[in-house]
């Protein structure tokens, strides 16, 4: 599946706190700090661009998949 080239930060921020239990804790300037505990404990620190750039969103991607146990595509669609 394609990666969108016009989502912005905010917008996976709030996919990311509403689907997948990401809680917001910290911001430094435009970067926003989300954490989870399930299934295990997990930072990731989300720029509040617009729009994001693609190897951005393609690694923030990876590493929230891995962390739950999920595919890339099923995050995307969720978009």
């Amino acid at each position: 599946m394609k990666l969108p080239r016009d989502l912005n930060g905010a917008e996976l921020i709030k996919l990311l706190c509403k689907h997948y239990g990401y809680v917001r804790v910290n911001q430094e300037g435009s970067h926003v700090i989300l954490e989870t505990n399930s299934p295990r404990p997990h930072r990731i620190s989300i720029p509040d661009h617009s729009p994001l750039r693609i190897g951005t969103l393609n690694a923030i991607l990876r590493a929230i998949g891995k962390v739950q146990g999920v595919e890339r595509e099923e995050i995307l669609r969720r978009l």
